[in-house]
């Protein structure tokens, strides 16, 4: 994206402000140094920009506002701003997966969830909504978004949710590699930006693994099930390799934990034998499908097994990844920061960050400008980019070995 065309050429709509709620504090942060980062990088422009009425605020300290939501001694909620946000083009930053958060009840300690972490947004916005210039809500995990179409007599949990954030005031949500992209459909009228994060799980790659071939003879994408599909050819395409997809055939004649057993895991594809694979999905939640999935791969023949998956939610544990990892069914695991991650998981071997607040700065501050987001939306020249630059280092590496 071409930052002079997007960022100095156009007045921001409103003074920029960023509400980090207590479950997303520390990816706020980050966005905000990446944000204030981007604005200072022209020496030029910023002192061009000085006394100018439309860029009030423009290069600040800081763009957080601070914000509070606690409870009463029944369990009930409230929400508080500490800041002023008259005027501003708010983005409320919240992370609805976030298990690490407490209260109290009567005495008793509970874990907040989904519900809790939504209905706190919902009072922080109906705070903002009549002073804000506008109000967008960035949500990278969307609340329900697993729910989101009906099978048989079931609630439109995602579907509702987006009306209700919708009919309260938010002009915009953004949200990254949703369960189902064809919930959009459910506010057709607003904004709703579903963002995927294929280039930061290509750097994160690239920079752990320097000896990768990139091409059919060595390199496959696999799609764990049907429901990744359109993420693992995106993937495969950019790569200019083959792909392969597994289906899970289920015994629908009983139902176990809610849902029906899986018998079986089908390949569908090329072999693997020899080959690097690179697993692709939205999300790891027990991680009981990925780990059979990479087991599979492993017991074809697979060389190495590298999976990325957006969130990382890991609610079983981590004991059954460190136990794959030690078999050697897994090399590594990719996910990105937009959600909590149990701090265990940091130090694990096998696990790989990809840092997504560069990008989320990007988004937030290019919308700001009100300005096309094409860019942001189809990242194929900047992962184009950066295979040729990894390509060039690849050659340079084998051309060192050779000489030693």
């Amino acid at each position: 994206m071409d930052q002079t065309n997007s960022y100095q050429s156009k007045i921001p709509i409103a003074p920029l402000k960023i509400c980090a709620m207590e479950n997303c504090i520390d990816f706020g942060r980050k966005v905000d140094a990446q944000i204030r980062a981007i604005r200072q990088e022209d020496a030029q422009a910023v002192e061009a920009r000085k006394g100018q009425v439309s860029f009030y605020g423009y290069d600040a300290d800081t763009y957080l506002v601070q914000c509070r939501t606690s409870r009463f001694g029944t369990g009930e909620g409230k929400g508080r701003l500490m800041d002023s946000i008259r005027g501003t083009d708010l983005y409320i930053l919240t992370d609805v997966i976030n298990h690490s958060l407490t209260y109290t009840v009567c005495g008793h300690t509970h874990y907040m969830s989904p519900d809790d972490h939504y209905q706190d947004l919902k009072r922080i916005i109906s705070i903002c909504v009549s002073h804000a210039h506008r109000v967008n809500v960035v949500m990278p995990f969307l609340y329900e978004g697993r729910q989101h179409r009906r099978t048989k007599r079931e609630s439109l949990d995602c579907a509702f949710a987006l009306e209700e954030l919708v009919e309260m005031g938010v002009k915009n949500i953004i949200t990254f590699d949703a369960h189902d992209p064809r919930i959009t459909n459910a506010v057709p009228l607003h904004g709703l930006d579903n963002y995927m994060p294929t280039y930061q799980f290509f750097k994160a790659i690239f920079d752990r693994d320097s000896e990768i071939n990139i091409d059919s003879d060595h390199l496959m994408i696999i799609s764990p099930d049907t429901g990744a599909m359109d993420r693992a050819v995106y993937f495969a395409n950019n790569l200019g390799v083959d792909m392969g997809m597994f289906y899970k055939r289920r015994d629908y004649s009983q139902i176990v934990g809610g849902k029906n057993p899986i018998v079986a895991h089908e390949f569908l594809g090329s072999s693997v034998e020899g080959k690097t694979v690179i697993v692709i999905d939205d999300m790891i939640s027990s991680g009981d499908s990925m780990l059979d999935t990479c087991r599979e791969l492993r017991e074809r023949g697979a060389d190495k097994v590298i999976v990325c998956c957006t969130f990382g939610l890991f609610t079983n544990g981590l004991d059954k990844f460190d136990e794959y990892y030690e078999k050697g069914f897994i090399d590594y695991v990719v996910t990105t920061n937009l959600n909590y991650r149990d701090p265990a998981l940091l130090t694990r071997p096998w696990y790989i960050e990809a840092d997504m607040s560069s990008f989320a700065a990007l988004i937030i501050n290019t919308m700001n400008h009100d300005t096309g987001m094409s860019a942001a939306l189809d990242p194929t020249e900047r992962i184009q980019k950066l295979l040729a630059e990894y390509n060039s280092r690849a050659k340079e590496f084998v051309q060192m070995k050779l000489e030693l």
